[in-house]
């Protein structure tokens, strides 16, 4: 099975990287300043489950290839809308595309560039960064990539992915209901990357902080409101699920949405906080602690630009 990554960043050259450290064939869709530094670099993965360095296959987007079986899409959402651009000359009648950011606004963009039947849900549970020198450092033993039908029915198709994708270090999961598993996920980073932004600290201190645990459960609960509203097909235990592994975390966990913020780069708020408050106005719902979130990362975009 011929596999597309678009992107080499910290999602999709880690999780491509994998691929191909198992002997699957994987192909990195770049642009031309990354592929001329992978090109003479290499794909560089610095793990706490194993070091990997290899020399990827890539192309750009001006390139000719077959349509591909399998696209990981990795991009960050303010780049959606180019990388859909980018990728229809490799996309065939059978090409299934996995998307792997966060939130739920792209789903109904991939689906109306490609069809519903193409687009399968998905999403990863991961903490990597790409450093200055364009190394992926993987610091956690977190590295899950979860797909599956939107239908959630476990179908041939599905299975000939789960199959193809095995075998490598990461942990590859066919879901059975990928639709929950994406408003969960979007619930957790949802709160956690507004937690650690408006605070510009690590989940520690914050946890540790006088009312910092409860803090942080109101902002769930107020979140998870919102998508109960909305009929997202949300657990009802999922905030105290939520806060039972809270501890689990590292003192010095930060979100990417963090580390970008810290870097001075572009940030997904109103990809991710923005989609929810829009339904929270939507419901006639006051989110008071999301919106003050939501206008703390709206200041740092206008100092931004």
């Amino acid at each position: 099975m011929r596999i597309l990554v678009l992107g080499a960043g910290g999602i999709g050259g880690y999780f491509g990287g994998r691929l191909a450290e198992s002997g699957k064939d994987v192909t990195f869709l770049v642009r031309s300043k990354r592929k001329s530094s992978l090109e003479e670099n290499g794909l560089i993965i610095n793990s706490v489950k194993g070091n990997y360095v290899f020399s990827p296959k890539l192309i750009t987007k001006s390139d000719y290839a077959e349509p591909f079986d399998v696209v990981l899409l990795s991009t960050k959402a303010y780049h959606l809308d180019a990388a859909i651009e980018d990728l229809k000359p490799f996309i065939g009648e059978q090409t299934i595309i996995i998307p792997l950011l966060n939130g739920i606004a792209h789903v109904s963009r991939l689906q109306q560039s490609f069809g519903e039947d193409k687009v399968f849900g998905g999403l990863c549970i991961i903490e990597t960064t790409l450093d200055s020198q364009g190394e992926i450092n993987h610091t956690s033993d977190f590295d899950q990539l979860i797909f599956g039908e939107f239908t959630s029915e476990q179908t041939e198709r599905a299975k000939k992915i789960e199959t193809a994708l095995s075998g490598s270090k990461a942990k590859i999961i066919l879901s059975d209901n990928i639709s929950k598993d994406m408003w969960h996920k979007y619930l957790m980073i949802t709160v956690m990357s507004s937690v650690t932004t408006l605070m510009h600290a690590p989940i520690g201190p914050i946890r540790d902080s006088e009312d910092g645990k409860l803090y942080i459960e109101d902002m769930y609960n107020e979140v998870a409101q919102i998508m109960r509203i909305h009929q997202a097909p949300i657990s009802n235990n999922i905030v105290s699920n939520y806060m039972k592994s809270l501890d689990n975390l590292s003192y010095h966990f930060k979100t990417s949405m963090q580390r970008d913020m810290e870097k001075g780069l572009n940030i997904e708020g109103h990809h991710i906080q923005g989609y929810i408050l829009n339904l929270a106005h939507k419901y006639n719902y006051d989110a008071p602690l999301l919106r003050s979130a939501y206008q703390h990362l709206n200041v740092y975009n206008e100092m931004l630009n």
